[in-house]
């Protein structure tokens, strides 16, 4: 706990969660019961997409729309953001700028899906392999860690690399900041060993220099300077304090903080994230895991199917669908509705492919289909992390889009034979907030999420559909190892 956690606080004391996605900077500032008090917003461009898996953005826009929507967010506080008392940046994994000392950005980002540094990042998995494997996690196409030797290959003497966090971290406090651990893990940093991978950057001729000091999330780095203040609506000494990736905080701001404790996220895809007291690893690679910010670890995978099982279905449609398949309750033919070639979570299987198993009677029938073979999905998941030895307690926590659908939260549960809690808030910038909060207006992490969070809403198994779809989740394991893709089980 930091000595500002020691000091005495007005009821009135708020913390801010800044989100640097990829279209836009999002703001939110709550109290201490996670009341959302104000909200700013400002758009960043597009990024720049193009041959050779170049994605780009304009870095020099990061601080002003930062700047912009805490402007807008403290503006719309009672005490006009007087009562802001720390503030933590999230943003999304991967995205970094070569920038002069000073921390100006040199050139454009390079964002979290450049893949322009595969082969760096080739090279790295295979000098570091012992690392990796230890650690439970490989180097992909478009991780950062190739983005920071591509960068190191044209820095000037004395410029820097920079996440998008400690960018702004500098520009808020005046200062240089540490990196946290979450932003640092794909640019290869090892929280396990708690050090760089410098074996691997020597290799490459990376200078140290260019490796910034690494602390875990919630860390206190410094304070709103004066010329930030007057930019941002901030007050001079407003604590900064160490976020982490959008991912990450998305899963705090459920609540899913303690071990034991799991997320299912029902967006686009599906992501299964959770906490363990130990690292665990999965020799498949379909699971990897973060670091807590209180020395925890943060196991995870990621679907290549979920919500975009419905891509093609009106969304105008969906309510009068949901209604008539809940009428006719647990569908007569099995579907596993993946729209993609391949799946990376809960199997790896490059060769696997959407199927429907038997005709569905009629659009309804289908339509339940398409909704228990996403839940099907996450059964799976859960049971992949169990078979590792990881324990799941309690009903599930449930963010994302598909969690507002009644009928597939309830297939959901009684699926997973578990309870869902569906999440109150589920955004990166609440997830930020959370952080912000911890050492400030709560003492930890735990106790930030627990009074900050909520009940969030139960959603119970159905009794009468148990049987059913216990048979169909059988039959859809046994699809998937006909044809060769389960990897575990």
């Amino acid at each position: 706990m930091s000595p500002a956690a020691d000091a005495p606080r007005t009821a009135d004391a708020v913390v801010a969660g800044i989100d640097v996605a990829t279209a836009a900077v999002r703001v939110l500032c709550a109290d201490a019961g996670g009341r959302i008090l104000a909200e700013g917003r400002a758009p960043l461009p597009q990024p720049v997409r193009g041959a050779g898996g170049r994605s780009e953005q304009d870095a020099r826009s990061w601080w002003p729309a930062t700047a912009a929507a805490l402007r807008q967010a403290t503006a719309a506080l009672p005490g006009g953001g007087r009562e802001v008392i720390a503030v933590a940046v999230s943003a999304t994994s991967g995205t970094l700028v070569l920038a002069t000392p000073e921390g100006e950005p040199v050139g454009p980002a390079l964002m979290y899906d450049d893949r322009r540094s595969a082969d760096f990042n080739a090279k790295a998995q295979e000098l570091g392999a012992a690392r990796w494997r230890a650690l439970g996690l490989s180097v992909g196409p478009t991780a950062s860690l190739g983005k920071l030797v591509s960068c190191a290959g044209r820095a000037l003497p004395g410029q820097l690399v920079l996440h998008t966090p400690d960018l702004l971290g500098r520009r808020l406090t005046g200062h240089q900041v540490a990196l946290d651990w979450s932003h640092a893990l794909k640019t290869g940093y090892d929280p396990r060993a708690g050090e760089w991978a410098t074996e691997i950057f020597d290799a490459f001729d990376v200078p140290s220099a260019l490796l910034p000091a690494v602390q875990a999330p919630g860390t206190p780095v410094g304070s709103v300077s004066a010329t930030a203040a007057s930019e941002t609506g901030l007050p001079v000494g407003c604590e900064v304090r160490l976020g982490m990736t959008d991912g990450c905080a998305g899963q705090i701001a459920t609540g899913a903080v303690g071990p034991g404790q799991f997320v299912g996220v029902l967006g686009t895809t599906y992501v299964l994230k959770g906490v363990t007291r130990e690292l665990v690893t999965d020799p498949a690679g379909a699971l990897y895991s973060h670091r807590h910010p209180d020395g925890w670890w943060l196991p995870g995978g990621a679907s290549n199917t979920g919500g975009e099982a419905l891509a093609a279905v009106d969304q105008a449609r969906l309510p009068g669908l949901d209604a008539a398949a809940g009428a006719r309750g647990p569908a007569s033919c099995l579907a596993y509705p993946l729209r993609r070639e391949g799946e990376r979570f809960p199997f790896v299987s490059g060769d696997a492919r959407g199927f429907t198993a038997g005709a569905p009677q009629d659009e309804a029938d289908e339509h339940r289909a398409a909704l228990e073979g996403v839940a099907f999905l996450e059964r799976l998941a859960l049971d992949r992390v169990q078979a590792l030895g990881i324990e799941v307690h309690g009903p599930l926590h449930a963010a994302g889009g598909g969690s507002r659908s009644a009928l597939w939260s309830r297939i959901r549960a009684t699926v997973l034979n578990r309870p869902l809690r569906i999440a109150d808030r589920a955004e990166t910038a609440f997830g930020a907030a959370l952080l912000a909060a911890a050492g400030t207006l709560h003492p930890d992490l735990p106790a930030s999420a627990a009074a900050m969070t909520g009940p969030g809403r139960l959603v119970d198994p159905v009794p009468a559909e148990q049987a059913a779809l216990a048979e169909s989740y059988q039959r859809f394991v046994a699809e998937l190892n006909a044809r060769g893709w389960l990897d575990f089980g």
